[in-house]
């Protein structure tokens, strides 16, 4: 007889991973609303301020994997204690030092990427606790997480308008200590965890094709989340020239949708499959982008667009890790961190294209209209393996989940 969510698992583990994911997300995020203003006060352009709010999520993307082996190696709950104090000590040094040119912007988003690597570490804690049925649930609220970009976005300009952004860094310290705190005390590792994987684990698990489509289609939501998240303060500011501390709170309203849909967009996964849900997903994602990258002439009517899309793209992140514990459950470490890996990468590529764009042509309706042009091609992807991935590991004679 199938428990209730609430009984399948352990509630205490499934909180600490949400709030070590969340503050963690916060940080690694932190340099995106701040853009604007650390770029005014180091003289950087448009390229620039992109490649410095995109470094967090290229090292974040690279270190998931790191992070997704220790975590499988050691245990979940070792490797985000290690992961919680390298980026404390990381942020410590930047706040007491000070950051002063754009190569030191640079380091620190290198160390704040073990913030982004808790993906890797929080998702494995979480997911490891709760049987089949009930997985696009506890991974939905684990990953909800990523609603610390909507702290950042809501609260990091109008903190650096009242006490300069360098002392952000100092800000942050407490919840993250006081989360590292919490984390230690109550987190506890699932009892029956899978076997340690060797390096030849990782190579194999690369060398089946459904992993590739798992990357490619988190590559699109997941990336297209962050990237939106990491660019839309330079957007807000740069297309309609709004005050940086309105174009965070334009941008907190986006991605704090985009972090509310992820545990519902799971749960929707989990009553009518994550293949359905993805295709919706995708359709919809894309012709909202589409729709914005006409340079609409109301920073509204944007918001709006933006808005739908970040509800849309979140609850996509929620369906993708519906369908991974059920098509990998014995490599979910594995899986998680090459699947995070991808997500960061897209993240990357689109911040980092968006401003490169932007600073090519002046302006970033191309960017968006190449975006909007990957989700249409992750839908027909999608389409083209839903009938194999029903029939075989999706089958209701081999997993009582949705697919």
């Amino acid at each position: 007889m199938n428990k209730s969510f609430w009984q399948a698992g352990h509630t205490p583990t499934l909180f600490a991973a949400f709030l070590y994911f969340d503050l963690s997300f916060m940080i690694w995020y932190v340099l995106g609303p701040l853009g604007v203003q650390i770029a005014a006060d180091l003289g950087l352009t448009t390229q620039q301020r992109a490649f410095m709010v995109a470094t967090p999520i290229l090292a974040g993307a690279v270190l998931r994997f790191v992070m997704g082996m220790l975590a499988d190696r050691t245990s979940p709950k070792l490797a985000g204690i290690i992961g919680q104090v390298i980026v404390i000590v990381g942020l410590s040094v930047a706040w007491l030092m000070g950051i002063h040119t754009y190569e030191q912007a640079l380091l620190l988003g290198l160390c704040l990427g073990f913030a982004g690597a808790s993906f890797a570490v929080a998702l494995p804690l979480a997911s490891q606790w709760y049987p089949p049925e009930h997985q696009g649930k506890a991974l939905g609220i684990a990953g909800a997480g990523n609603s610390g970009t909507v702290l950042a976005a809501l609260f990091a300009p109008g903190l650096a308008a009242l006490f300069g952004w360098n002392n952000v860094f100092g800000l942050a310290l407490i919840p993250l200590v006081l989360t590292l705190i919490i984390f230690a005390s109550v987190a506890k590792n699932a009892p029956n965890r899978p076997a340690p994987k060797s390096t030849a684990d990782y190579l194999r698990a690369l060398g089946d094709r459904d992993s590739w489509w798992f990357m490619f289609f988190y590559c699109v939501t997941f990336g297209g989340f962050l990237g939106l998240a990491s660019t839309l303060p330079g957007y807000f500011f740069d297309q309609y020239g709004l005050d940086p501390v309105v174009a965070g709170y334009y941008t907190a309203a986006c991605v704090f949708a985009g972090s509310l849909m992820r545990p519902l967009g799971g749960a929707l996964a989990d009553r009518i499959g994550g293949i359905r849900t993805l295709l919706m997903v995708y359709t919809a994602a894309s012709i909202c982008i589409a729709a914005v990258g006409f340079n609409l002439p109301s920073a509204l009517a944007a918001l709006a667009l933006f808005v739908c899309a970040m509800l849309c793209l979140g609850a996509g992140n929620g369906a993708v890790f519906q369908l991974v514990p059920q098509r990998f459950s014995r490599e979910m470490g594995v899986m998680t961190g090459l699947i995070g890996m991808a997500g960061g990468i897209g993240g990357f590529l689109l911040t980092a294209g968006l401003g490169s764009i932007k600073q090519t042509t002046g302006d970033y309706q191309l960017g968006l209209w190449f975006f909007a042009s990957m989700g249409i091609f992750a839908w027909i992807g999608l389409y083209s393996v839903k009938r194999r991935w029903r029939t075989t590991w999706g089958s209701a004679a081999v997993t009582s989940a949705r697919i």
